[in-house]
């Protein structure tokens, strides 16, 4: 049992080893005994150590100043309402991509020489990414956003640290008459904010759109000008559909305007549009990324992006806390030959819990049903039944067939026995266990994490999980596709 909890343990995501504050949370204590300002923010509890309310919008807000203050020198400050960032979890983005950059998965032109030139979509008043990543990294941006607000203070964070004012750009967004947006705000004005205690300080129902899309201001399209280039895009979407759904964390409280927080089709209608202005950009970006707020909503913008033919997708996790976020990049530039760096791991064992099977369904029959799910793709599979596991062997046919739900006839499975004999196929053993009636775990273990192929992994694993899911779970709910950390590399044929 002990062995099991460390197990979790090990897989769970953490702070990116790079971030500043990985092993070396913020200090409480230290920063009030340093600066006064926050003395009257800090408490402790019964163990004796510091705390914060983070329910109080001026306590989250002064953490934040001071934070890039004392560890990074910047200069910073935003007004009541506005989005108040967390530094270590925005420092956690800017070092995954720094690691997307650094990794020899999509090539860079030899012309760029040093320079790093990204694209804050959406920045806020608080700008944080742009100054993280010109302080850390040496990185130029261009900072887009729609507010008089957001820009002007935008401006006014860059403008106060004269030593990378130089780096940053910031771009206005122009707002059209058709935009939809609450009565007021075309005039890219901000009438609306989330107030200290995490609910919505106006009562006002924005009627969200009926077919889901977005209909904002432009976020690519149109704010990119003719013939520039960027390493990198990134954003932290308005995650919400509404404002009332956006005040309905009570636990923290860390601002936030309606532009910021809320947009008909909440994050997957805004990241919908990123990834159709990708389409029509394509190489303009190296890299094109984005925050995801909902673990679900992964499946559908890996769908979307898979429709479009991009040539890689990769996810991440972003931990703070008891906060996790998580990280989609994608790009158009044809990969290198060598698809798996030393620089992108990958997790060589993933697993899901089925929950609220029907008890008379055993843990053999649950076997029988990937064995066949993988034989309809093609793929080469050996069913034993008394460790309860499945053996698989994958070409890229077979893992395409797979991902796109391309069910192949039983007689051409039973002429694939070649497949096992070339080294470069996907191999993965797929195990079943039971864990208590109406519950049993499945565990993927990939054979060859230095197959070509191994990128895949992750991607069929979900696939599984979503048909095993549907075929012997009573109910479906959004938590229960919630799997565990998903790092993975996504290639389609160029």
């Amino acid at each position: 049992m002990p062995s099991k909890k460390r197990r979790r343990t090990e897989d769970r995501a953490t702070i990116h080893p790079k971030n500043k504050y990985a092993g070396n949370p913020p200090d409480f204590a230290l920063l009030a005994s340093l600066y006064p300002s926050f003395k009257p923010f800090v408490f402790y509890n019964r163990d004796g150590r510091p705390r914060i309310d983070w329910t109080d919008f001026s306590a989250t807000r002064e953490l934040t100043r001071l934070l890039l203050l004392h560890d990074h020198n910047l200069h910073w400050w935003i007004p009541d309402g506005q989005l108040c960032p967390t530094v270590p979890n925005r420092s956690n983005y800017i070092h995954w991509i720094q690691d997307l950059l650094s990794s020899d998965i999509i090539p860079r032109p030899n012309n760029k020489g040093d320079v790093v030139r990204g694209f804050d979509i959406g920045t806020g008043a608080n700008c944080i990414y742009p100054l993280l990543g010109a302080s850390l990294l040496g990185w130029s941006f261009v900072a887009s956003d729609v507010t008089d607000v957001a820009l002007e203070w935008a401006e006014r964070n860059v403008k106060n640290n004269p030593n990378i004012s130089e780096l940053i750009e910031i771009r206005k967004v122009e707002c059209s008459p058709s935009t939809l947006t609450p009565d007021g705000l075309n005039n890219g004005e901000s009438s609306y904010s989330v107030d200290g205690e995490g609910f919505p300080s106006s009562t006002l129902v924005v009627p969200a759109s009926e077919d889901k899309s977005y209909n904002g201001p432009d976020i690519l399209v149109n704010v990119v000008r003719d013939g520039e280039t960027f390493e990198f895009c990134m954003c932290n979407p308005p995650f919400f559909e509404s404002i009332e759904e956006a005040g309905l964390n009570p636990k923290t409280s860390c601002g936030g305007t309606y532009e910021e927080m809320v947009c008909p089709g909440g994050e997957k209608a805004f990241i919908t549009r990123i990834i159709e202005d990708s389409a029509v950009l394509q190489q303009s970006f190296r890299w094109y990324t984005s925050m995801v707020g909902r673990k679900v909503n992964l499946k559908f913008l890996i769908s979307k992006l898979r429709e479009l033919g991009v040539t890689i997708v990769k996810t991440t996790e972003f931990v703070q806390g008891k906060t996790c976020r998580w990280g989609l990049a994608w790009s158009f530039v044809p990969p290198s030959k060598k698809i798996i760096t030393p620089h992108v791991t990958e997790k060589n064992v993933l697993s899901f819990m089925l929950e609220g099977i029907q008890r008379q369904v055993s843990a053999i029959q649950l076997l029988q049903s990937t064995e066949y799910f993988f034989q309809a793709g093609g793929a080469s599979c050996k069913l034993n039944a008394s460790s309860f596991t499945v053996d698989i062997t994958a070409s890229t046919e077979h893992c395409n067939a797979l991902l796109n739900n391309e069910v192949k006839h039983l007689d051409e499975v039973s002429s694939c026995s070649n497949v096992e004999k070339a080294p470069s196929n996907l191999s993965f053993r797929v195990s079943v266990f039971q864990q208590m009636p109406g519950t049993l775990l499945v565990k993927g273990s990939l054979q060859h994490r230095d197959s070509p192929l191994s990128g895949l992994f992750s991607s069929l694993i979900q696939q599984l999980e979503a048909s095993l899911r549907h075929k012997f779970c009573r109910e479906k709910t959004g938590s229960e596709v919630e799997t565990g950390l998903s790092i993975y590399v996504l290639t389609t044929e160029a």
